[in-house]
């Protein structure tokens, strides 16, 4: 009977050592990634999701490929030609970097993107989902650069406007607008460059599936100028809700043709962006009538329950008198984000719940706290705005 335990234990363990060297062998089908620099082979991405990154540095000791937080050491050949390949990443955009001596710099084989805190490099992994954000031959939207001076800052700001297809050929048109908001160590460019949010917004138009609208993207970090006496420094007060109430909406509805009243204006951010447009949506309900948040709510990052008397900070005796005013309000994440996230947008669902506040709750199946969980729930979101 010992026998054949272990002859049973024998072949159970081979087979799955033969499973698991299926699971980990390299699948060699690599095709280069779709934000590589123009003509550049590298970075590459196979069909498990891995990332294979190649740099020629004939002088350096070592190099790492640096993605999620997560190094994988390179190899070296004769050429002095670097190469190594990642584990499985998660579908979906990536911030990553490579690691050289010690250094860690952008893949020079990648576009650049602002994330993370810095101009770095970043990589593409398919998704099966991916032709909701896809490039396609329908008519497209403008997005463009505005400039402009912040008395409130005494500095140059910018914002992107995204303006709908048919928004220079409709000259009598007026159109809702939605103020889109990136997230921490990110800035204005996340959204039309990570979040693909003019092509979002033009495959939703071209189906008839959204209303046609203006998106405008600022940038969240915002300070009131510093009053340094001596050697004390003044730590900077953000003025951003200021800036975008007094400065931004009023230059926006100068500017372009919109409809300036509350029912047509929109608020929604992820992230740093969902939490801090979630506080100006209600300092500001005379402005906004529809409120989406990513990833993100007005307890974030306390995990604690939230006070309804604080939310409704003593302008509401009810969740019904907030119903009234809040014609969509929407609330959405990855099924993957790490902690606190789920728990602290769990109490604040609580609260609502508690409070009978209508909103709209949405997950991302299998995506985390990146860009695929918000371009995501952009596309969901816009989808019922304005109706």
């Amino acid at each position: 009977m010992k026998q054949v335990l272990t002859i049973i234990t024998m072949i159970s363990c081979i087979y799955t050592q033969s499973v698991l060297s299926q699971e980990t062998k390299i699948v060699e089908d690599f095709k280069p990634s779709s934000v590589n620099q123009p003509e550049r082979k590298f970075p590459q991405v196979n069909s498990q999701g891995r990332v294979r990154a190649s740099i020629s540095a004939p002088n350096a000791n070592k190099v790492q490929l640096d993605i999620g937080g997560v190094k994988y050491d390179m190899i070296k050949d004769a050429n002095g030609i670097w190469s190594g390949e990642s584990n499985p990443q998660d579908e979906g955009f990536h911030y990553y970097q490579l690691n050289i001596d010690g250094a860690s710099v952008p893949d020079p084989g990648t576009l650049y993107f602002y994330g993370a805190g810095r101009l770095g490099s970043g990589i593409e992994i398919p998704s099966k989902d991916q032709d909701f954000f896809a490039l396609k031959d329908v008519p497209h939207g403008l997005v463009s650069e505005n400039i402009y001076f912040s008395k409130l800052t005494n500095s140059f700001r910018r914002c992107f406007i995204y303006t709908p297809p048919d928004y220079n050929e409709n000259i009598k048109t007026h159109y809702p607008v939605l103020y889109l908001q990136h997230g921490s160590f990110e800035d204005e460019t996340g959204w039309p460059s990570q979040g693909k949010a003019n092509l979002i917004l033009d495959n939703l138009i071209a189906a008839k599936e959204a209303t046609p609208m203006i998106i405008v993207m600022d940038n969240g970090y915002a300070y009131k100028p510093q009053n340094n006496q001596g050697n004390k420094k003044e730590q900077p007060a953000s003025v951003f809700e200021e800036v975008l109430i007094a400065e931004v909406i009023p230059m926006i509805d100068a500017k372009f043709r919109t409809i300036t009243n509350r029912e047509h204006r929109a608020i929604a951010g992820l992230s740093m962006g969902a939490n801090q447009t979630m506080r100006i949506m209600m300092n500001h309900l005379e402005t906004f009538s529809q409120y989406g948040g990513f990833s993100g709510t007005s307890n974030y990052p306390s995990t604690d329950v939230i006070d309804a008397s604080v939310f409704l900070d003593g302008k509401y005796k009810d969740g019904d008198a907030l119903n009234k005013k809040i014609k969509l309000f929407w609330l959405g994440l990855g099924t993957k984000e790490p902690s606190p996230f789920p728990k602290s947008i769990g109490a604040f669902r609580a609260m609502l719940d508690q409070q009978k506040i209508k909103y709209v709750y949405y997950e991302s199946p299998e995506t985390a706290h990146e860009w695929l969980t918000w371009r995501r729930c952009l596309y969901q979101f816009a989808s019922k705005l304005f109706r």
